[in-house]
């Protein structure tokens, strides 16, 4: 029998997207791999939703309170290890940030990002406290922090003392069923979600991370150039959402915004039918929106920081996400060229085929394999 492996999927159940999405998949191709590890799972179950689990994979609910798993498990570490709860295991993997009270075995720590630092406007006050004071301590005790991409990794080295051949670069990836589909067949969706056919797309939650007033300033810019096309924010309202709704008002462009949180199925079909993706944050860890557009081969503009340019490659218009001169420019840029348009619609799938899960599933049982020694 092969090593026990205890693994974390709290966020799985708790979150639909983001991290959420992460450990789903992540969680998935682990265990359809064909090697001899074994999965202890199991999620807090206070307000989580079973259901978001893959298919077929056992998983204990264990009664843990929000307040109780983010206060006094990881921030004051209660002297009671997963192990009294779960059972035995070989090694423990947290996917999230943050390790739990775990007794002495290999422990594996996946962190996203570090905007809570770079970006520390971006989060709640009393969230980023508690991250600026958990996740480096965390990191700090994993035997092993795998980080979402190179970007995430030279700021766990330069904000964090660790030795750098403890952390690991494991890219995520994007879905199977993000592909390309026929163009009508995408429009026809758009349109019955009372969107229309000729938009311009931007996917991720609505805070300020995602630099969407800027984004909505810039379209307003385009809009008295004469551009034809809606602007649709596919996201949840997260946190200080207030001035992008007050920004759309101000500026007048009530008609021309649509908010709306799809489905995959309907998002697979927003990125095909898009005239142009334009993803542009302040701060990403990796960035699976941008991905996820590539792969439907929707014409990208994204963020020229952090992460954004490792994932995109040569397939995507790099823009300045403080300038909205330069936003805009890089959008006009892609809708007044058909050559552009088909180009980047071609190297975008291309390059998405770089980035699979199963490939990073692979790497993290790699991780697993280092840190139990073996």
């Amino acid at each position: 029998m092969g090593p026990r492996v205890g693994f974390d999927a709290t966020a799985a159940v708790r979150q639909a997207a983001g991290i959420g999405r992460y450990t789903r998949h992540l969680l998935r191709a682990l265990i359809d791999r064909d090697d001899d590890l074994r999965y202890r799972v199991f999620y807090a179950a206070a307000g989580a939703r079973h259901g978001r689990l893959p298919p077929g994979i056992p998983a204990r609910a264990l009664p843990l309170s929000d307040r109780l798993l983010n206060l006094v498990w990881h921030r004051w570490q209660l002297p009671l290890p997963v192990q009294a709860l779960i059972g035995p295991f070989d090694l423990f993997h947290s996917p999230d940030f943050t390790l739990p009270p775990v007794a002495a075995r290999p422990t594996v720590l996946t962190v996203h990002d570090l905007a809570f630092f770079r970006e520390p406007d971006c989060a709640y006050p009393t969230l980023r406290h508690y991250l600026q004071h958990v996740v480096p301590r965390s990191i700090r005790r994993a035997t092993r922090v795998i980080a979402v991409s190179e970007s995430t990794r030279r700021d766990v080295l330069d904000l964090v003392d660790i030795a750098p051949d403890r952390v690991v670069t494991v890219h995520e990836a994007v879905d199977a069923r993000f592909r390309p589909k026929p163009v009508e067949e995408a429009r026809s969706a758009a349109r019955r979600a009372g969107i229309g056919e000729r938009y311009i797309l931007s996917v991720g939650t609505l805070e300020p991370r995602k630099n969407y007033e800027r984004l909505i300033d810039a379209f307003s810019m385009l809009v008295s150039r004469g551009v034809s096309q809606r602007l649709v924010i596919a996201g949840g309202f997260g946190w200080m959402y207030g001035p992008i709704l007050e920004r759309i008002e101000h500026l007048g462009l009530g008609e021309r915004v649509t908010i709306l949180q799809p489905d995959d199925d309907l998002l697979v079909a927003l990125y095909n039918a898009a005239d142009v993706f334009v993803y542009p944050s302040l701060y990403e860890g990796f960035g699976i929106p941008a991905l996820e557009a590539l792969a439907c081969g929707a014409p990208v503009v994204a963020s020229r920081t952090s992460s954004l340019p490792e994932v995109v490659g040569e397939a995507a218009i790099l823009v300045e996400p403080r300038s909205i001169e330069d936003i805009a420019s890089g959008i006009e840029r892609v809708l007044a060229s058909d050559d552009l348009r088909v180009r980047l619609s071609k190297c975008g799938p291309e390059r998405a085929r770089d980035f699979t899960w199963e490939e990073a599933a692979d790497a993290t049982a790699a991780v697993y394999l280092d840190a139990l020694g073996g």
